[in-house]
């Protein structure tokens, strides 16, 4: 059964733009390239405005009259600097304010997950010693990390045992590469079924 949501006949006729790159760059791939940029940004403007900028600035600022927000209010203001040559340098005041800021939250949370707990996982903690699975499971993470550490380690020619253990970090970087890669195409697989889903059963009705 045809539907008959023109909303549904919309995304239908955007997503063969989509697929039709297959065939090479034309003009309706680049439409609903165009379109898609365009709605993201007014989207992202409309959010950042409703949940962000109009409660967290506006109202404090300018109705409720803390003159405490004046400032991040000037380092907004700071950012169209760039479009008047003269005083474009004035942007590296709130981007390096930015930057800092950044950094000072995003440093000690990724220590904390991509480096502590990477740390804790490694070693052989009372936890891996719960089942046996846990326990070989542990010893081959901790093989794994010492012999890539080991690969990465050339202060000294690698030779005998060091270079045996060189050779196994080598076969575990190629499995953790081959896994993030297997990762990501799945992830675009899943994307894709997703729209041959849409495209079969919402909009042709021919599965269910």
């Amino acid at each position: 059964m045809i539907p008959q949501e023109i909303w549904i006949w919309v995304g239908a006729i955007l997503t063969l733009f989509i697929f039709s790159f297959l065939y090479g760059d034309n003009p309706f791939y680049r439409f609903a390239e165009h379109l898609y940029v365009g709605v993201s940004v007014g989207y992202t403007i409309a959010i950042t405005w409703h949940n962000f900028f109009y409660p967290d600035l506006v109202v404090p600022l300018f109705k409720q009259g803390n003159l405490f927000y004046l400032i991040p209010f000037l380092l907004g203001i700071l950012y169209f600097s760039i479009f008047f040559p003269k005083i474009s340098w004035l942007i590296r005041i709130p981007m390096g304010f930015v930057l800092g800021y950044s950094s000072g939250v995003a440093i000690p949370a990724i220590l904390q997950a991509n480096i502590i707990k990477q740390m804790q996982g490694t070693f052989l903690t009372p936890d891996l010693l719960k089942r046996p699975d846990l326990i070989l499971w542990g010893i081959v993470s901790l093989i794994g990390v010492v012999a890539t550490v080991i690969y990465f380690f050339f202060s000294r020619e690698q030779k005998g045992l060091t270079k045996g253990m060189a050779n196994l970090g080598i076969i575990f970087l190629m499995i953790g590469f081959g896994a993030s890669f297997g990762y990501t195409v799945m992830a675009r697989v899943s994307l894709l079924l997703g729209r041959l889903q849409f495209l079969l059963r919402d909009w042709l009705g021919v599965i269910k």
